[in-house]
């Protein structure tokens, strides 16, 4: 492969290297006793979203939340798992950043490396642990027809994977070339497996990828232990503990582990490829619902714009709508803008070029944004939703 930087020749350190500066058991957000910071406007916002979460709890209407890294990182996710738990929301949606520090700590209990000082050394994210064990449980789940974030969520939640031996990838892989060699629905093996040639051929694919992985790193068949003894801590573990949907929608390159000689983007790409697709179909429902976007300028809504137009386009074809919903907005940055009231503001004005903000004033619906702390802001939904469940 010319040209391309190869990874194989990066001294990677081990985890126990890395000086961290969070601590999930000192950092964790204690929604019985945290303080909450709020403006008379941010209450309006919570109350109001919490009435929205119980008139679409009541329709059954999709409930969706969707955030960036910084909420893990400010210890909420003990606060994020207690309101999926409790059903205030039936999909969870994060970036790479937001699992692999949810990942951490319950591996390790800690996160949060110093980039400028690791940068300058050139060490930034270049770890054994985190790099090895993501890649490997994503590649495996990839294998198993597995979203990204269900695969992290496993992963942890069985403290391990199982990978399969040589002679189960090499069958797929050829059963995948015979395959090939035939029209489609017009072979025995369909028949036999019940899976459309295209199933049976991205199947092939995956295993290729993970015979590739087991080879470059002799990994052994059976059974791969990973303790994650701080997993009480992590939303992953929860939501597949309590079989809530948890998916990640990743961008190449932006997360450590592409770092990892381990990393493989045709399985990410598979992984996310699912996690997408459930997104959409969680915002598909959304008609009736509520969509809370917090901490995630860029993710968030190119992800749910796409996610809604092709919903539409279904909706269209059965002379169905998706106009009644709520998206509520929470982020650090000022606004003086109301979005809500106004409308979008001229291009020459700076609150225009707030992402978020911008597109999802174009989505329809009710939009408000809330300028507030993350943690406040979750700690008192919570504490709103449990005070008043009906």
């Amino acid at each position: 492969m010319p040209d391309v930087l190869n990874r194989d020749l990066l001294e990677i350190l081990s985890l126990s290297q890395r000086v961290n500066k969070l601590d999930v058991v000192r950092d964790v957000v204690d929604p019985n006793s945290w303080k909450i910071e709020l403006s008379d406007e941010a209450w309006q916002d919570v109350e109001r979203t919490a009435d929205e979460l119980r008139r679409a709890k009541k329709l059954g209407a999709a409930r969706i939340l969707t955030y960036g890294a910084h909420s893990i990182k400010n210890g909420l996710g003990v606060v994020l798992a207690r309101l999926a738990e409790q059903g205030w929301i039936t999909r969870l949606t994060t970036n790479g950043a937001g699992v692999i520090h949810d990942w951490e700590f319950a591996f390790q209990g800690q996160s949060g490396e110093d980039v400028r000082r690791y940068t300058s050394e050139g060490q930034f994210g270049i770890w054994e642990e985190t790099g090895m064990n993501i890649n490997l449980a994503i590649i495996v789940g990839a294998y198993r027809g597995l979203g990204y974030g269900e695969s992290i969520g496993e992963f942890i939640s069985s403290e391990g994977l199982d990978i399969p031996s040589d002679e189960e990838l090499k069958y797929a892989i050829l059963s995948g070339a015979e395959c090939a060699n035939f029209p489609p629905y017009d072979h025995p093996i369909l028949d036999a497996d019940k899976r459309s040639q295209a199933v049976i051929l991205d199947h092939a694919a995956a295993a290729a990828d993970l015979l590739r992985t087991k080879r470059r790193f002799a990994l052994p068949d059976g059974r791969y232990v990973v303790p994650h003894p701080m997993r009480e801590y992590s939303v992953a573990f929860r939501a597949s503990r309590a079989k809530i949907p948890f998916g990640c929608c990743p961008m190449i390159g932006c997360d450590i582990i592409y770092t990892h000689p381990a990393n493989n983007c045709s399985a990410i790409g598979r992984a996310a490829e699912r996690d997408f697709l459930a997104f959409a179909k969680s915002v598909s429902q959304l008609q009736g619902g509520v969509y809370m976007s917090v901490g995630s300028a860029v993710l968030s809504p190119m992800i749910f714009e796409k996610s809604l137009s092709m919903s539409r386009n279904l909706a269209r074809q059965s002379n169905g709508t998706i106009d009644d919903f709520s998206i509520h907005v929470v982020d650090l940055a000022k606004s003086s803008w109301d979005w809500q009231t106004n409308g979008e503001p001229p291009m020459d004005n700076p609150a225009y070029y707030l992402r978020y903000c911008k597109t999802f004033s174009r989505m329809g619906g009710r939009m408000s944004y809330c300028s507030a702390d993350n943690r406040s802001w979750f700690v008192a939904l919570l504490n709103e939703l449990e005070k008043n469940p009906e």
